[in-house]
């Protein structure tokens, strides 16, 4: 019996046919064959569309709809109801509190408290159906943390050791370790759409470093400019292209991720840093921290000029198409995007602030917090996994 597919003949004659009256054609894409134990990629055109909005997993049922703000100075985490856009609570965790990190299974957020300059680092468990903050694990230096695509194993990012340390994914025990001593600065990653590689951003060595997520060793390195710091990283819906956020380069580098190599770069605003998806996998929001500085000044103003921003950029054209300024400046930080994909939040990191933007029309509000706040986290978002950092969502 003949199979009802189209056969590559007819896809050349419907092409054809399509060219002829102005339109064009498109053959879906094809399926993805992911590593063991990492979930099938419904849609290989647009991996985000299990993250779109309101498409919530079980998993999350009775999570409290809250903003989770990590405050770096003051070691706490600021609570924030999203309905009334006011601080409700407030967590002490350990010191130096950098992300809050959805757990692959969706039932924990880990605030990574990477206690700068010390050896007391810890993760800190917060239960999403209370909001509650649970009793803290020591960890070496956690600035970060990821999921390795099965869910079985959670990779903490140990950024002054140039270094991944695989663990338990609950209970935190140590596993194995991985070097990566040209990355210096490792802190941000996003993986390949079938999980078989993950690239790590090296932001005081102007690199990235692929890693190997099934045999866990270095790949290479890709020098993106000496004088650069990379910041967040995040692929294109595809997974064809990684964007690179630079705060130095102030704006976007396009890397191929199979070859490892630069293709582009787009022009954004100052300090750029954090990128963030939309829900319908569409565009990307860039934040810019409106200064070049690791510490930058507040309302990223210098010399009478208000800075920090926000930029919106196409997937399909890999332009910007909309620039979102801050009234009396900012410095837009790091965050994610509301459930309904009305909201991105956005820690304003030199002006103890949370920006609220309306995704429609860039207007903004904002929230005071506590003392430098970083890597916040919305929860629950939609998506049947989490892959770590503020909600990479798949």
């Amino acid at each position: 019996m003949k199979s009802r597919s189209l056969c590559a003949p007819r896809l050349a004659i419907v092409a054809g046919a399509l060219a002829g009256l102005g339109l064009s054609f498109a053959a879906p894409a094809a399926p993805v064959q992911t590593v063991a134990g990492m979930p099938a990629v419904i849609n290989p055109a647009n991996m985000y569309t299990e993250a779109r909005a309101g498409n919530f997993s079980p998993a999350v049922k009775g999570a409290l709809q809250r903003i989770y703000v990590p405050n770096l100075r003051s070691d706490t985490v600021s609570v924030i109801d999203p309905a009334t856009y006011k601080v409700i609570d407030t967590l002490p965790v350990g010191r130096s509190p950098q992300h809050v990190v959805p757990a692959w299974d969706l039932q924990t957020l880990w605030v990574t408290n990477n206690a700068e300059g010390r050896n007391d680092g810890s993760l800190t468990p917060i239960d999403p159906k209370t909001g509650k903050a649970g009793k803290a694990i020591e960890v070496d230096d956690p600035y970060n943390m990821y999921f390795t695509p099965d869910g079985k194993e959670a990779i903490v990012v140990a950024e002054a050791h140039a270094r991944l340390d695989f663990r338990d994914a609950h209970t935190m025990q140590l596993r194995s370790k991985l070097e990566a001593p040209e990355c210096k600065g490792i802190n941000h990653a996003d993986f390949s759409i079938d999980g078989r590689y993950a690239i790590f951003t090296c932001e005081f060595g102007g690199k990235l470093v692929k890693i190997d997520m099934v045999n866990r060793k270095v790949l290479g390195y890709l020098d993106l400019n000496a004088k650069g710091m990379p910041q967040d990283i995040r692929v294109s819906p595809d997974g064809k292209v990684f964007y690179v956020a630079d705060m130095m380069a102030d704006g976007v580098y396009l890397v191929d991720g199979d070859s490892f190599t630069k293709i582009g770069f787009v022009k954004t605003g100052i300090g750029t840093h954090g990128l963030y998806p939309s829900r319908d996998g569409s565009k990307l929001y860039v934040a810019n921290r409106g200064s070049n500085h690791v510490h930058g000044e507040r309302r990223g103003n210098k010399k009478g000029v208000n800075k920090g921003s926000v930029s919106v950029i196409d997937f399909a054209t890999r332009q910007v198409v909309a620039n979102w300024p801050i009234p009396g400046g900012g410095s837009p930080d790091m965050g994610n995007v509301s459930a309904d994909g009305k909201t991105l939040w956005l820690s304003g990191r030199y002006d103890d602030l949370v920006y609220a933007f309306d995704t429609s029309t860039g207007a903004v509000r904002k929230i005071k917090v506590g003392a430098e706040p970083h890597g916040l986290a919305v929860w629950p978002q939609p998506g049947r996994y989490s892959l770590g950092h503020t909600g990479i969502m798949r």
